[in-house]
């Protein structure tokens, strides 16, 4: 006989189950974490906590690790890669501890750039490996290879050519896309003497993740694009072509798919491509261009500029620096819409130093943007209509200002006659003698802004300084041990309760600093 149930137990009544919240609705909450049963929300809660324990007065960063290396160091959630990707040290535990350790390997066989893949949650793979999170690493010799986080182990190989040599890996969109760029094509001494013209640059290779999917090869040529065209890149669907002119052309990356791809490839499978057989994605054919761009498609957008181009914002925006003269060290932040400028579109910080500042969009995808200069950081934000076709307007979002004495801005100087001689000293933004902010960067799992500064006295003091991504207010100020050459590069991270510190030293040798958050009364 089964127990009666209590009011509490028993399904609630039909009228209570109804909501007015469609399916698109629950989706779009589900996929932002806030439903009670959901494990995002779990998730979302304890990142919470987490802030709170950071931020507070009694927690406090503690120098955990040191190792040097001769090569770059890289960082890639919670893991440090040594000599170039094959020494893998996880950071999530209280010091950082080797993972595993690939096999030597000769210079044509090493990792050229490599990149993080996070399986998605919302689905599932074909396969259990596919489910995992996985590093994406292109070798020297064109093998695309899916590795183990964790163990080392390679999941996946796809042989890309024998031919062009790839050596550089981006995200077209995160976590979505990505595309393999290969070194430019020069002609060769017999071409030059016979006076060839090698009109083909290079060649990109583009794939979806989760699982890895071929989209296809294509090559860009100086035939098609021109003969002024110098790089080019994939960024949010968009094939973006630089030109020796100062100049950025971009074209539909599915446009051009549509129109070109002679044939659609799967990797693992035969492919009788132009009389060209074998297995896609394995030696000795690897992968044949199915992309074959024979004219110019249509140009999506076009401009002129000094330095390069951003695109970004909330609808799209662009952020460049015009080639005239006159407009040098200014930014301008247009619609991509119709390349209108914003109002107030025109930011120039007006600062004298040796470094320049500079401007990038928020990371933060809610379409603010962060311009960075010596002693102040602007965070903006774009002010629009929607439906409407007036201009849109760059308002002060917030802003950071570094903590300076405006009383040395004066020195007092005494002649050999004893006479006092009071005289104005000039000195630069980014005067070493200063505060100077050095770095901005974003944690997204917190929602902080990392701001570096340094200042000489005090024995070099270098500090990261935590601030709220609402409103700039700072939270906390965190030194570091170290010093902070401003002749070399940096990078650091924060990544939830850890500080990683990479910098290059002289005669080309690097150094990684870990620092592990831990209470003030156990810092002994």
């Amino acid at each position: 006989m089964c127990p009666k149930q209590t009011p509490s137990q028993q399904r609630p009544l039909a009228r209570k189950l109804r909501s007015s919240k469609n399916v698109c609705h629950h989706m779009d909450l589900r996929s932002k974490g806030l439903f009670s049963n959901d494990a995002g929300c779990g998730l979302r809660r304890n990142l919470g906590v987490l802030r709170e324990i950071l931020l507070n007065d009694d927690a406090i960063f503690k120098e955990v690790w040191t190792k040097m290396s001769k090569s770059p160091i890289s960082y890639e959630s919670g893991r440090l890669y040594f000599e170039n990707y094959r020494c893998c040290y996880t950071s999530q535990q209280a010091k950082p501890r080797l993972m595993y350790e690939l096999p030597k390997c000769s210079k044509a066989e090493k990792i050229e750039d490599a990149l993080f893949l996070q399986s998605p949650l919302g689905r599932t793979l074909p396969s259990s490996s596919d489910q995992q999170p996985s590093l994406l690493a292109l070798s020297a010799n064109s093998w695309l290879c899916r590795i183990s986080p964790d163990t080392g182990d390679v999941l996946q190989r796809v042989y890309l050519s024998p031919q062009h040599k790839f050596r550089y890996l981006s995200w077209d969109d995160s976590q979505e896309t990505i595309y393999a760029k290969s070194i430019q094509k020069k002609p060769s001494a017999l071409a030059r003497q016979a006076g060839l013209d090698v009109s083909v640059l290079m060649h990109l290779a583009v794939f979806r993740v989760f699982p890895l999917k071929l989209i296809g090869v294509l090559e860009i040529s100086k035939q098609v694009f021109g003969n002024t065209v110098v790089d080019v890149a994939l960024s949010q669907g968009v094939l973006v072509v630089s030109h020796s002119t100062k100049c950025v052309r971009l074209y539909s990356f599915e446009r051009i798919i549509h129109m070109f791809r002679t044939k659609e490839l799967v990797v693992g499978e035969p492919c009788d491509l132009s009389g060209t057989q074998g297995i896609v994605g394995e030696p000795p054919l690897g992968i044949p261009v199915n992309i074959h761009i024979t004219e110019a498609p249509p140009v999506l957008f076009e401009v002129s500029y000094h330095e390069g181009i951003q695109i970004g914002g909330n609808p799209f925006h662009f952020i460049y620096t015009p080639s005239q003269k006159k407009h040098r060290g200014t930014h301008h932040i247009c619609s991509l819409k119709d390349g209108t400028l914003a109002k107030n579109g025109v930011q120039d910080m007006n600062c004298c130093s040796l470094e320049s500042d500079w401007i990038l969009f928020h990371p933060d995808q809610s379409g603010r943007i962060i311009h960075v200069g010596p002693n102040i950081i602007n965070v903006l934000k774009i002010l629009t209509e929607w439906g409407g076709d007036n201009q849109s307007e760059i308002a002060k979002d917030f802003s950071i200002t570094a903590q300076r004495d405006q009383n040395r801005a004066s020195q007092v100087t005494v002649t050999s006659s004893g006479r006092t001689v009071k005289r104005r000293v000039h000195q630069l933004d980014d005067d070493p003698e200063h505060e100077t902010f050095r770095m901005v960067d974003y944690e997204d799992e917190l929602d902080l802004l990392t701001v570096v500064v340094t200042r000489r006295e005090e024995s070099g003091e270098v500090a990261v300084c935590l601030h709220d991504n609402n409103n700039g207010t700072m939270m906390k100020r965190i030194l570091l041990q170290e010093s902070w050459d401003e002749t070399y590069s940096h990078q650091l991270i924060l990544d939830r309760d850890t500080i990683v510190h990479i910098e290059q030293g002289k005669n080309n040798n690097f150094c990684c600093h870990v620092y592990k958050m831990t209470p003030r009364h156990i810092k002994e």
